[in-house]
């Protein structure tokens, strides 16, 4: 019978944080194994090393390309070497850490832009360690839009949590700059790539409901007319283009409504804060309008805790899970 499950590659992370150990109790995990093989993107020292300190037992087989893995194997890991960072303390931000971290995102996403892989799951980087290294980085979404040769305006973040899904017009930028990029351009490019996303992971005919900028979305102009002259026509816009959306809503009262499969959102915090609430441990976060599948978690790097092995890969299960899925339909 043919092997019909998906590939998919997972990016291990910061070096000094739980990625690594997330990574390999996710790949050991009878759930993913399940529904997909997963391959490591990393260092095979590292995660050794890692996986020593964690007391996790695995049979690491190291590979120089995904079709030489072997599935029956505890963990394959597509070799990344990265031998200034493999020996660094747990916990300790550095540039080498920053450097490691984008390399086997990087090589991860080459892997899936090659077709190699059917989906890329990157475990949490450390922002301190990336700007120690001196590379531009404001998030996973436009580094998967500069690697796959995209404009970083033209890839947004989808967070998902049970049946839960939330996609950002504006990211990690000052709030005044997020003022700035909430244009009806950008607003109508979100809702457009929720739709062609949920579309892809199965739903045929989405339904988006969009907030609001302002308090009580702008209350007919009296807080601001941002809802009035931006968001309104991009959603009018939308609609006439056969896509199923609503709104501007408030959006303190948004996530209240029933029977809404993707919910779009302003600023980062607008969304943020809802999935946190309500998913702490167990948010994934989908960058949608790339050519390729990729998803991270929405948790940090818990350099506090690095190298004890009482991380859970909740988060990591249930990205992986999601992208497995999607790649199946």
């Amino acid at each position: 019978m043919a092997d019909t499950k998906a590939r998919i590659a997972i990016a291990t992370g910061d070096t000094a944080g739980i990625g690594p150990e997330i990574s390999l109790k996710a790949a050991l995990d009878p759930s993913i194994r399940e529904v997909c093989h997963p391959i490591l993107v990393s260092d095979p020292e590292l995660l050794r090393r890692h996986a020593a300190a964690c007391g996790i037992k695995a049979d690491i087989l190291a590979v120089d390309r995904v079709d030489d893995a072997d599935w029956s194997r505890d963990v394959n890991v597509l070799t990344c070497r990265t031998p200034d960072a493999v020996t660094l303390d747990f916990g300790a931000p550095s540039a080498a850490s920053g450097r490691a971290s984008l390399a086997f995102a990087a090589a991860a996403v080459r892997a899936a832009l090659a077709g190699a892989v059917d989906g890329v799951v990157a475990a949490p980087q450390n922002e301190t360690s990336i700007a120690q290294a001196g590379i531009e980085f404001d998030g996973y979404p436009s580094f998967v839009a500069r690697t796959t040769g995209l404009s970083p305006e033209d890839v947004y973040l989808m967070l998902c949590f049970g049946e839960t899904r939330i996609v950002h017009c504006t990211l990690h930028v000052s709030v005044r700059q997020a003022l700035a990029l909430i244009t009806r351009e950008r607003v109508g490019s979100a809702i457009r790539a929720a739709d062609g996303a949920l579309k892809r992971l199965g739903v045929p005919a989405p339904t988006i409901h969009v907030g609001g900028l302002n308090p009580h979305a702008g209350e007919g102009g009296l807080f601001g007319d941002e809802e009035r002259d931006i968001i309104k026509p991009a959603i009018e816009q939308a609609s006439a283009e056969g896509i199923a959306v609503a709104g501007p809503f408030g959006a303190d009262t948004m996530f209240l409504q029933k029977g809404v499969d993707v919910f779009v959102v302003m600023l980062h915090d607008q969304g943020h804060i809802a999935a946190k609430l309500s998913a702490p441990n167990a948010t994934a976060a989908l960058t949608i309008g790339s050519p390729i599948l990729f998803s991270s978690v929405a948790h940090g790097s818990a350099h506090d805790i690095a190298g004890k092995g009482v991380a859970s890969p909740r988060a990591m299960i249930e990205a992986i899970s999601r992208l497995a899925g999607a790649r199946r339909l």
